[in-house]
């Protein structure tokens, strides 16, 4: 698959996207003067546009002009910069020279800057900073952002040509990445209907136009279904919530203008303490059922007519290319390969998951009678006696430990296994010296600790706010490449943590801390990327989560402990005999932890290998569910309404597989971290976790870069013990 714009991929339709991470200005000039604008624009709107389209000056080879682009230039700034890749992609596709891999896949490479540019602060204005305005200028864009690339992925002179470099004798003189690079491009363009005839290609753009439009509306109803439904409480409403739950909840009211009320907003990070510590249980359902029935509301912003279409669509457009599913054209350029290879790895750990779940309940249900004479655990008590029976079995309490995970420390544990496995330095940079498009975010310098030399900026945006998407995720505005002199990264990691009061630190849960690291995992592939080329940056859906839930590790790692895992008021470490206590606990409610996301994913396979004609989505999840036996008293990590990794765009649709697949990798790595001599910080080994794993992103096959690494392929077996699940002998 050829280059993205990134910051799209999960509002775009099949990821034909071309963009550059040069700073060669050369043909970005040249393209700009072919294209004349034929916008009659006002003075003010004007000087937004050229805002947005320049280039970007400052320090560390330039940075996002965060603090002076407006949004009222976006819409003509992407028609412009979309015209000018059109025009740099029609002089690559009528250069009269015979098509050679500079003058064709180079020559790619370099196109499309001007779009690259845009679609850093776009991902902002749609990720971290929605607003009504921005959704009408989006959900007028997008679909002109799908033609245009269906303009590129079918220009036949174009694609003769990369099948000329292709098939050419050069292409065995080639680097091995320069070879992966001509592959990707080859068979990004063939997968995507370049080798369709004229009907095909132009029911294939017809269809990828109308996903567009679907995809941003998903992704919009559920950002105002998680904007629209709050709930406010009064404080005899607070019972059971531990002090950093309560002061979390008063400052999201007063955001909201709601002050000496309390907000559990419809977020997962407020969701989950909520359910795991309220004692009103009618408030828990409340909760409960708002945040999961997102929307499946039978209102305006209701997804299931959605769902149905997008389905439909996705089965037609991969039949024209002579797929027999969705699923079965999704995985083939994936290291599962086959969807059958995929839900053989879940359906393996499934019975163990949900065997798991049965002993959870059980031991659940126990205290529910006696404690509050319940009979039967329902999915919104689920997490608060799983609490209770945590510190039953184990003495543990999740707030207790949630004392010692202050956000502050837990970045500063982050960057010193930075340090340590990566030999990273970060330095904060002097504030105002790098534009940010808000107060909360803060940049870092990252540099070599030996070497000094600079290797890019990390930017964090840590807390919820209105306009600002669920969930946490990373993403960057620019890559490492040296194809055309070196460029420099600028990663972002954002989360959704609920800011503590004002003075005090925020706390944050043990789930919320291990992704937390799991998220810097990403920024520190895109850190330490070592690729020439910009295709190469990208990655392997169901390999690009396994370098990131490998950092998770590092969390409980005896050094992070004891270093920055300190108390929030009296800064002593974490005792020893909570520590115990934590390990001890490890694989605790990993029934509810395996089965939620399972679910999930098989829902999303199962939805992708069937035929989607006349499918009512709300009874398919149902009827799927009860086949597979899914345990009444927990649904599914993601409902089908809002799934928005699935939904909201295609970059985990028939993926979400993907993160277990990784996990098996992920397990297998962490076994040789503990059994090195030096354990999860052994230099040799860490060593040999960087060059093979993290620096080259794509530019090696995934397969192959994991047996550089272990010697050997993953087993599942580790996975297995990992959870605490019996190994099949």
């Amino acid at each position: 698959m050829f280059r993205k714009h990134k910051l799209l991929s999960a509002m775009l339709v099949s990821g034909l996207l071309l963009g550059c991470a040069s700073e060669s200005t050369q043909p970005e000039a040249k393209a700009t003067k072919a294209v004349a604008s034929v916008e009659q624009l006002s003075p003010e709107v004007q000087q937004a546009k050229e805002q947005l389209l320049a280039e970007w000056t400052g320090p560390y080879q330039g940075v996002p002009a965060f603090d002076k682009v407006q949004l009222i230039g976006l819409k003509p700034a992407v028609r412009e910069a979309m015209a000018a890749n059109l025009a740099e992609i029609e002089v690559i596709a009528n250069n009269p020279a015979p098509a050679t891999f500079d003058n064709t896949i180079v020559a790619m490479e370099r196109a499309g800057k001007l779009l690259d540019r845009i679609f850093s602060y776009w991902g902002i204005w749609s990720a971290n900073k929605s607003s009504a305005e921005f959704r009408k200028i989006q959900g007028e864009v997008i679909p002109e952002y799908s033609a245009f690339s269906s303009k590129i992925s079918q220009n036949q002179k174009l694609f003769d040509r990369i099948s000329a470099v292709y098939n050419s004798d050069e292409m065995k003189t080639l680097r091995p990445d320069q070879q992966r690079l001509v592959k990707l491009t080859y068979d990004g363009f063939a997968r995507n209907g370049a080798l369709l005839d004229e009907a095909g290609k132009k029911r294939f753009a017809e269809i990828n136009k109308r996903l567009a439009e679907l995809h941003t509306k998903f992704g919009n109803n559920v950002l105002a279904d998680e904007e629209n439904y709050v709930l406010y409480l009064s404080k005899d409403q607070l019972g059971g919530l531990p002090e950093s739950v309560i002061s979390a909840a008063a400052a999201a009211a007063n955001d909201r203008d709601h002050k000496g009320e309390y907000a559990i907003t419809n977020t997962r990070s407020s969701m989950d303490p909520f359910l795991t510590y309220s004692t009103e249980r009618e408030l828990r359902k409340k909760v409960w059922e708002t945040y999961y029935n997102r929307g499946d509301n039978g209102d305006e912003f209701d997804n299931n007519a959605i769902i149905a279409e997008i389905l439909k669509l996705r089965h037609e457009r991969v039949g024209l290319l002579g797929y027999k599913n969705y699923a079965s054209w999704r995985l083939e350029d994936r290291m599962a390969k086959k969807p059958e290879n995929a839900i053989n790895l879940m359906e393996s750990v499934w019975p163990a998951a949900i065997a798991r779940v049965d002993e959870e309940v059980a031991d659940m249900l126990v205290l529910g009678k006696k404690l509050d004479g319940i009979k039967e655990i329902k999915p919104w008590d689920y997490r608060y006696y799983a609490e209770k029976v945590r510190k039953q079995k184990y003495d543990l309490d999740s707030n207790e430990v949630k004392e010692y995970l202050q956000l502050d420390k837990l970045r500063e544990a982050m960057f010193y296994v930075a340090g340590r496995l990566f030999n990273f330095d970060f330095t904060p940079v002097a504030e105002g010296s790098v534009p940010v498009f808000h107060e909360d975010v803060k940049v870092w310098e990252v540099t070599d600790k030996t070497t000094g030399e600079h290797i890019g900026l990390w930017y964090l945006d840590p807390f919820a706010r209105k306009g600002k998407r669920s969930g946490a995720w990373a993403t960057g505005y620019r890559s490492h490449t040296t194809f055309d002199g070196k460029t420099n990264v600028l990663s972002s990691n954002n989360s959704n943590f609920s800011k503590g009061a004002p003075g005090e630190p925020t706390l944050i849960s043990f789930d919320d801390a291990e992704t937390y690291f799991h998220e810097f995992g990403h920024a520190l592939h895109a850190l330490s990327s070592k690729v020439a080329y910009p295709t190469l940056n990208g990655g392997v859906r169901d390999y690009t989560e396994f370098q990131s839930q490998l950092l998770e590790r590092w969390l409980t790692t005896d050094e992070v402990i004891n270093k920055y895992l300190v108390h929030y008021k009296t800064g002593k470490p974490m005792p020893a005999e909570l520590v115990k206590k934590i390990k001890q606990a490890a694989t605790f409610n990993e029934g509810f932890k395996t089965t939620e996301y399972l679910a999930s994913a098989l829902i999303d396979m199962k939805l992708h290998t069937v035929d989607p004609t006349d499918i009512d989505p709300d009874k398919f999840e149902r009827e799927t569910l009860s086949k597979l036996g899914m345990p009444s008293s927990i649904v599914m990590r993601h409902r089908t309404p809002h799934f928005g990794h699935v939904f909201s765009g295609e970059g985990y649709s028939a993926a979400y597989y993907g993160y277990m697949w990784a996990e098996v990798l992920t397990s297998d790595a962490a076994e040789a971290f503990a059994q090195a001599p030096d354990g999860y910080y052994d230099k040799d080994l860490a060593d040999k976790l960087v060059k093979h794993l993290f620096s080259v992103r794509n530019a090696v096959d995934p397969a192959e870069a994991y047996r550089a690494f272990r010697g050997r392929d993953a087993s599942v077996d580790a996975l297995m013990r990992d959870r605490g699940f019996p190994v099949k002998k």
